[in-house]
């Protein structure tokens, strides 16, 4: 699912700690990094929250009750 202007980013990830399965972020390369882990929130975002909103993401979510959740948020934010 693509994500696209997240301007809460303490919600954005508040939101993938509440999920319940696997949340990963698909890079421009295709690679998956695990957005439920701290270290890759931290570590592979840097670089995208540098101005403080996150344009657009591609994420993976494997449970419905967490795309629920991520939709949700996508249309309350």
């Amino acid at each position: 699912m693509k994500v696209q202007n997240i301007t809460n980013i303490d919600k954005f990830f508040k939101v993938i700690d509440e999920c319940k399965g696997k949340v990963e972020l698909v890079t421009g390369e295709g690679d998956r990094l695990n957005l439920k882990s701290k270290l890759s929130q931290y570590v592979s975002m840097a670089n995208i929250f540098s101005n403080g909103e996150i344009p657009e993401l591609e994420i993976l979510a494997y449970e419905k009750e967490d795309i629920d959740r991520l939709i949700a948020f996508m249309m309350n934010n």
